[in-house]
């Protein structure tokens, strides 16, 4: 059972892109403030141990891709959400979604996804929703179910998989458009080297999670912090670091997209 005294720290980690630590960690240290209590940042873990931190009750927070979630709640484990990032950006329409920018180099002939077929393509996990289920679940939309493209390279990371993309290693890759937009921001020079012609989605944004062991008080207090945030100063100058407008309140039913996705895209071969 994990305790809640309020002198023991806080353990909050995440699961999402290298990009986005600068957003999540101030995402956590603001609630520290906010809630008076101490915060232990998991930050120095690849992902992977992060999340297993996280499963062991090591960590009590975490930023958890939707796919790991929906296999989590459904397998009985003791999580429940707390809140989902709004991106700022017009193409959000101020929801919890995000989508999966399917991008090739500015110079390539390539216009549309069916151009990819035969070519070389990029996923970065295999536990990923914009970086692998989500491109499965469209060519089980377009009635392809084996061998679409020419080889598969595994890269890690979306932001790997970019650079695979820039050096010319891989044709086409698809990227969650939040990391996307980061980098662009970070490197405007960027826009001028590749061109998206898709975006798969909307669907719904990873989550923040919480495990259930944690006080029901606490578990409150948290969620409540999230949703107020955008409402104070600082609140919203840790929000700008990531790009997101607010924090909205999710149930688990808003994540049956992704169970849906996961059943459409079962057989489908790359």
């Amino acid at each position: 059972m994990i305790e809640s005294h309020a002198d023991r720290p806080l353990c909050v980690t995440s699961c999402q892109a290298p990009i986005a630590e600068p957003f999540w960690t101030a995402v956590a240290a603001w609630l520290g403030r906010c809630l008076g209590r101490d915060i232990l940042l998991l930050d120095a873990l690849p992902w992977e141990r992060r999340r297993a931190a996280f499963d062991a009750g090591e960590a009590q927070v975490c930023w958890l891709c939707g796919p790991p979630y929906v296999w989590r709640r459904d397998g009985g484990e003791p999580i429940e959400l707390l809140a989902a990032p709004v991106m700022a950006a017009a193409r959000y329409r101020d929801r919890p979604v995000y989508y999966s920018d399917v991008i090739v180099r500015r110079e390539d002939p390539h216009q549309h996804f069916m151009d990819l077929r035969g070519l070389t393509w990029a996923i970065n996990e295999r536990s990923s929703h914009s970086g692998y289920f989500v491109t499965r679940q469209h060519l089980a939309s377009l009635g392809v179910r084996d061998g679409f493209f020419g080889q598969i390279v595994e890269s890690g990371a979306h932001q790997r998989s970019l650079e695979l993309l820039l050096s010319g290693q891989i044709d086409a890759t698809a990227i969650d458009s939040t990391v996307l937009e980061l980098a662009l921001t970070q490197d405007p020079a960027l826009a001028a080297r590749i061109r998206q012609i898709a975006a798969l989605g909307p669907s719904p944004m990873p989550p923040w999670v919480v495990r259930s062991e944690l006080a029901s008080r606490l578990r409150h207090d948290l969620r409540q912090a999230l949703l107020s945030m955008h409402q104070d100063p600082a609140g919203r100058d840790a929000l700008a670091l990531g790009q997101v407008g607010r924090f909205a309140p999710v149930e688990d039913a808003d994540y049956d997209p992704i169970r849906q996705m996961l059943v459409d895209s079962d057989g489908v071969s790359l």
